[in-house]
């Protein structure tokens, strides 16, 4: 399996390989100065139709293997030189007119098209000899349509002629001309040689004659100078001697009134310094008024400006503030609202879990004392050392810094005012005595005195008072004072 694949990838590697060297080798570059032309198995044109060859000036195109093939055509210009013998002229004269023309391969699209039909595979000097077989014909087709004198005379439209007959023909192999120099013209029976003698003659005539009129236009001209000269010679000493006295009257004259004038301007001069300095002082007043005026009020502008400026700051501070407490009250707000619920949810969860564990150790006690009432003797006597000290804090709260006793003796029954009180405060403690008949305890005899019940039909009898809780009996009847702190 893997030497098939190894293989695999071999073979895919040597066709990519081929097909970059095929690409490399197959993609041809047109320089500049060459016609690339490609022919066999072309596509049609955009106008469906279809060419028998390709022809690019410049750039570049991929030539198909198999399938196309390419060759290149030299745009190099062509020197022919045409040495016509005995063409026959309009006149039947018969003249040479040996010339050089320059010839090229054209780059036009359609003439580029026809130089690969007609002159793809041929040589240059092929394709030269070709040129000048089309020059010579034409030339000739030229020189018999013209008169020696227009093809002498006129060159230029001989050569126009030339060019137009010849570029027209050579466009129909793919050529093109371009420049045509014709030599020299001349003819075998001296006809063009003597239309220059004539030429020639006769512009020596004229030379001549045009020398002669000179000669005499000179002489007259020289005579006609001599006499001008003398006349005007006379009347510009003339003139020259009345002008002179005209100078003279009109620089007295001109004197006189460019002092008069100086002194009008001067007079002028200093009226109007005097009024353009009054307006000079008159504007600048009028200027520092107007600065006055746009300085106060910039300045009433800048102040108000500032003021405006900063109570809207502050005004806007203000808002800002406010905005920022009211944010920042709702802020504290929520967070002691989340807080107190989350205190008293913490709060609720606490006594629920006390209360549960208080029931749970209610219903082991109750379960360990066997009954309902054992259990609340036994919570009793656990908060008993609690229950006496609330009793003793309902009497700690009064303050007794001394007891005086006017003890007057013994009463009716037999106990002095003290023993009385002793009696009297010993009785706020029966609470206390329920509370531990309920649990099913008693207090020590000292505190309360035992009941002691009789049969049906008897009556109670209350033990006597033990001898330290009895009052003293005084020495005589006065009140005595005694104190206790």
């Amino acid at each position: 399996m893997t030497e098939a694949i190894i293989a695999i990838v071999v073979v895919v590697v040597l066709l990519l390989f081929m097909i970059i060297l095929t690409v490399a080798v197959r993609y041809k570059t047109c320089p500049p100065d060459k016609i690339m032309i490609i022919y066999g198995k072309l596509k049609a044109s955009s106008d469906g139709t279809y060419h028998s060859a390709k022809c690019l000036h410049g750039g570049a195109a991929f030539v198909w293997p198999f399938f196309q093939k390419y060759t290149f055509m030299d745009l190099t210009p062509l020197s022919i030189s045409v040495d016509l013998k005995n063409a026959l002229s309009k006149q039947n004269i018969r003249i040479d007119v040996p010339s050089i023309f320059t010839v090229g391969i054209s780059t036009d699209t359609g003439v580029m098209q026809n130089a690969a039909e007609r002159l793809g595979m041929l040589k240059m000097a092929e394709i030269s000899d070709l040129a000048r077989d089309i020059i010579f014909g034409q030339l000739r087709l030229v020189i018999a349509t013209m008169n020696i004198e227009e093809i002498n005379s006129d060159r230029d439209k001989f050569l126009e002629a030339i060019s137009r007959n010849v570029e027209g023909e050579l466009k129909k192999v793919g050529l093109r001309l371009i420049n045509v120099n014709v030599t020299d013209i001349t003819d075998e029976s001296g006809y063009i040689t003597a239309l220059g003698k004539e030429a020639a003659a006769k512009a020596i005539n004229d030379a001549r004659v045009s020398v002669a009129e000179e000669d005499k236009k000179g002489a007259i001209g020289q005579a006609n100078a001599k006499m001008e000269e003398r006349i005007r010679v006379a009347e510009a000493e003339s003139a020259a001697i009345d002008g002179e006295n005209k100078a003279k009257a009109e620089i007295a004259r001109s004197q006189a009134v460019l002092r008069e004038k100086e002194a009008e301007a001067l007079k002028l001069a200093v009226a109007a310094e005097k009024v353009q300095a009054a307006k000079a002082l008159e504007e600048s007043y009028s200027a520092e008024q107007s600065a006055e005026v746009a300085r106060a009020a910039r300045e009433k502008a800048t102040k108000e400006a500032d003021v405006i400026v900063a109570a809207d700051i502050e005004k806007r501070k203000l808002e800002i503030e406010a905005e920022a407490i009211a944010e920042q009250t709702r802020r504290k707000a929520q967070g002691e609202a989340d807080a107190i619920f989350c205190k008293m949810d913490a709060e609720a969860r606490g006594v629920r879990e006390k209360l549960t564990k208080q029931a749970e150790g209610m219903d082991a006690l109750v379960k360990s004392a066997g009954t309902a009432p054992d259990a609340v003797r036994l919570l009793i006597a656990d908060k008993l050392e609690d229950i006496v000290a609330e009793q003793v804090k309902a009497i700690s709260g009064v303050k007794i810094d001394k007891v005086t006793v006017w003890d007057g003796g013994q009463n009716a029954d037999g106990k002095t005012s003290t023993a009385n009180f002793l009696s009297g405060l010993l009785k706020s403690l029966p609470p206390l005595e329920e509370i531990y008949n309920m649990a099913g305890l008693s207090l020590p005899k000292i505190v309360s005195p035992v009941k002691e019940e009789k049969t049906e039909g008897a009556e109670k009898v209350e033990k006597p008072e033990p001898e330290a809780l009895k009052p003293a009996e005084p020495a005589d009847n006065k009140p005595e004072e005694k104190g206790k702190k």
